[in-house]
């Protein structure tokens, strides 16, 4: 719809001011319905339960997961510390804000166009007219002439929304910023998570960092023991090399731990929002265990994972086009006033005699558009189906996330149980070898084995621990972190008289 004509030099009176008054009146009293499909979220598919397997059920308490602070459920101050810093300086998060700003500006602007537009531009004009003027043709005496001219006119106008297209858009404006809301909060989860994640993979290489200085210093006795027989006509030189070799490869594997170690200390340093050569943390055993978490029912993710509250939100934004796109087919009335106050003496201009007027309505309408509006239309139509798929697929999406990260925990309880007796098995054979050669029953292969076995194994150990706790991690993600949909409605753009009034 196109904005109100306005004249040159205008303003209004206290009579055009009244008439103004009842024209603005009259066009909102008029305003009719909202062209257009009215929003209603579309069904999604969805799951009556998750499939829960042994010994899930027991291994689950069925705890809710907190509010905000979803990472407070594993209990480790460190990880608690560092979330709190990458919430303040994350820059990807900051980004998100500054386009939920932007987001808000938007609809703002929308909301301003249900108020009437009142401008005004005072003006002081000394000016001398040529004696030899145009005449029009009419012969007449001309002489130079000098004047004032001072104004203070103001222009009124206001479109009156008869079909709902400023409605619509409106409506549009506030889910889209809505939209962007749940966004804020899904890089805010998505941040957090990335960050407990590369945490708890960090302490995982600590845990095995641990375990490989305990054998190291281990294979050390051991080689001391080694070459004391060997020196003693005892032990041969193989042995002595075995366990060199074992020795070394040890510390070796030491020294590679070390550099993914440090690459994710420098990955949680950008997430924290530090340079990384500036920012280290002193290793530390992983000691923490997995929360129990209430994974509820598969319709529960609906109103609480911000991605899927997205995705439905752009479909209002998009159901709310296609009503913009038909309001197009309708005529739109501008009504404006324009008045004010006009002398060539500037102590006259407040007489009553130096007021003007004028009052009007302007009424345009597309006779003839080639087949665009009924292309805009198609294409609102077709955003909105695009956008109703995408909210579907974003659902099924997070089903397989949880149903994968339950699956997952599930197959960890049980791996750990395993591998903790497969490291007690391993601890008892390296007892048994060492002292059987040490009684000259078997070779010292039997214990460089016993003791490679016992080193994989308790390394595999810390590795399922902390697959268990980075599992854990995805699976709050993929509930959606203790965040609800419910509070969306508190983000709407309420004018305040200050946001009226300020040019």
């Amino acid at each position: 719809m196109r904005r109100a004509r306005r004249a040159g030099v205008t303003g209004v009176s206290t009579a055009g001011v009244a008439h103004a008054g009842l024209l603005l009146a009259a066009g909102i009293f008029i305003a009719g319905c909202s062209v257009g499909p009215n929003y209603k979220r579309p069904s999604a598919p969805s799951a009556t339960k998750w499939d829960l397997a042994e010994p899930w059920r027991e291994g689950a308490p069925k705890d809710a997961i907190p509010k905000g602070p979803w990472w407070t459920v594993f209990h480790d101050e460190d990880l608690n510390a560092l979330e709190t810093q990458a919430l303040a300086a994350n820059q990807t998060i900051k980004i998100s804000i500054a386009r939920l700003e932007q987001a808000r500006a938007t609809a703002a602007i929308q909301v301003a166009t249900l108020f009437p537009m009142l401008n005004t531009s005072p003006s002081a004009e000394r000016q001398r007219l040529s004696g030899n003027r145009p005449t029009s043709g009419v012969p007449i005496t001309l002489r130079p002439a000098t004047q004032n001219n001072f104004a203070v006119p103001f222009t009124v106008s206001y479109e009156v929304d008869l079909f709902g297209r400023r409605r619509r858009s409106i409506e549009a404006a506030e889910a889209s910023y809505q939209a962007n809301a749940a966004d804020l909060e899904n890089v805010r989860l998505l941040v957090t998570a990335q960050l407990a994640g590369d945490y708890f993979n960090l302490r995982e290489l600590d845990s095995e960092l641990k375990i490989l200085t305990r054998t190291v210093e281990a294979l050390q006795k051991g080689l001391e023991l080694v070459n004391s027989r060997h020196s003693g006509g005892v032990a041969s030189g193989l042995d002595v090399a075995q366990e060199e070799t074992l020795l070394n490869t040890t510390r070796t594997q030491a020294v590679l731990l070390q550099q993914q170690r440090k690459q994710f200390e420098d990955a949680i340093a950008v997430l924290v929002g530090q340079p990384a050569p500036d920012f280290h943390m002193p290793p530390r055993v992983l000691d923490a265990e997995p929360p129990g978490l209430d994974v509820g029912l598969p319709s529960d993710l609906l109103e609480r994972r911000p991605d899927i509250a997205e995705a439905e939100r752009e479909m209002a934004v998009a159901n709310a086009q296609i009503g913009v796109a038909r309001a197009a087919y309708y005529p739109s009335l501008d009504i404006f006033g324009q008045g004010g106050w006009q002398a060539a003496n500037i102590a006259k201009l407040a007489n009553a005699s130096s007021t003007f007027w004028a009052l009007g309505a302007n009424v345009a309408q597309d006779i003839f558009s080639g087949g665009t509006l009924r292309a805009q239309v198609q294409f609102a139509r077709a955003g909105y189906d695009a956008n109703v798929a995408n909210y579907r697929q974003t659902v099924l999406g997070a089903f397989q996330e949880v149903q994968d990260e339950i699956t997952g925990l599930s197959v960890l309880i049980q791996a750990k149980q395993s591998q903790q007796l497969a490291v007690n098995a391993a601890r008892r054979t390296l007892d048994i070898s060492t002292s059987r050669y040490s009684g000259g029953l078997v070779s010292y292969l039997d214990v460089v084995t016993a003791q490679q076995n016992l080193l994989t194994d308790e390394q595999e150990l810390a590795v399922i621990q902390g697959q268990r706790l980075i599992s854990s991690v995805l699976l709050v993600k993929a509930l959606g972190g203790g965040w609800d949909a419910s509070s969306l409605a508190a983000v709407q753009v309420k004018p305040k008289a200050k946001d009226i009034v300020t040019p």
